[in-house]
């Protein structure tokens, strides 16, 4: 399967890098606007000498004069109306793509109109466009979706997850705020430009796959406030200022609340975990010590889903779409 990669910031290089250890791929180029990257060759922006005939290119296009590649990894934007304008070309050329925008994880919620366009032409040209990752697209979604494929019925599925953002990467640690006024971020947020993005789209996808008709859908999210002085490499935190975030959605079916996500993502923040509870019949109680590593998990969700989906028909597809993400 020939494997291009574009965005080539951290999550880009680092899926670029366990992509090259499968079997099943061969690397043919990067795609990115950076120009201090373009024209470089993927062995100096990963330090894998297998990938040196692989180069930077700062289009499509440009990669295309050189190889075609059966997949696409996409890694550069949260925003589905950005994303789509960067896929719609690749999709054009009936080249499928896994893609880490959080908004493309159930992309008719924002963008029925996009979302509707980037269908018809996946399908006319044989391509697939699947949004992914490890939240949203599997911890706070996919996951609680599988763990209610053993009840016979379900009222309710609630999910919560801490995340000590101290060991993520530095664009994460900004985008939740570290180092704000606690004021300023939640300003940011409510502008759509800072915290997590994806919730309400993790909450979509369980009310569809459970076949439960959304009534009244909201999202909270509050600045967590240091307490005492934080330095990572990445920010510097004062006693005062934003450390994170607590983050939280909702959604009520018929009136009554059916599903809640919790998130809290924050420098420092003790116990990092994952649980969801499922009301119903068999009542579930499960709980990740310790989390899922987002980094890493978030790159292993992109490569992993990239033959599955080659093997889902043409069009815009849900995680619940294609065959059950596994390793091998």
């Amino acid at each position: 399967m020939k494997i291009a990669q574009f965005g080539l910031g951290p999550i880009g290089i680092e899926t670029l890098k366990l992509a090259a250890t499968k079997p099943w791929a061969e690397i043919v180029g990067g795609i990115d606007i950076d120009p201090a990257k373009v024209g470089k060759s993927l062995a100096d922006l990963t330090g894998l000498p297998m990938l040196n005939d692989a180069r930077v290119h700062r289009s499509l296009d440009e990669l295309l004069a050189v190889a075609r590649p059966d997949v696409v990894f996409h890694t550069s934007v949260s925003k589905i109306k950005l994303a789509g304008e960067q896929i719609e070309p690749m999709a054009q050329k009936g080249i499928s793509v896994v893609s880490s925008c959080e908004e493309l994880l159930f992309p008719k919620l924002r963008d029925p109109a996009m979302a509707a366009r980037l269908d018809a032409m996946c399908v006319r040209h044989g391509a697939r466009v699947l949004g992914t990752g490890v939240n949203p697209g599997f911890v706070m979604d996919v996951l609680p979706v599988c763990l209610t494929g053993v009840c016979s019925s379900v009222k309710a599925v609630h999910v919560q997850r801490v995340v000590n953002a101290t060991t993520r990467r530095g664009p994460l640690q900004k985008k939740i705020g570290s180092g704000l006024a606690p004021a300023e971020f939640e300003r940011l947020f409510h502008e759509g430009k800072a915290g997590h993005a994806g919730l309400q789209e993790s909450i979509a996808l369980i009310a569809h796959c459970l076949g439960w008709k959304i009534s009244h859908l909201t999202e909270t999210c509050k600045a967590v406030v240091a307490d005492h002085d934080i330095r990572t490499p990445h920010v510097e935190v004062k006693k005062g200022q934003t450390r994170g975030l607590h983050q939280h959605g909702q959604a009520s079916v018929n009136g009554r609340v059916c599903i809640t996500l919790d998130l809290k993502m924050y420098l420092d923040a003790p116990d990092p975990h994952d649980s969801c509870q499922i009301e119903g019949e068999p009542p579930l109680n499960m709980t990740i010590p310790g989390g899922v590593a987002g980094d890493s998990a978030t790159v292993s969700a992109l490569v992993n889903a990239a033959p599955r989906i080659l093997k889902a028909p043409p069009g815009l597809l849900l995680m619940t779409d294609i065959a059950v993400p596994s390793y091998a």
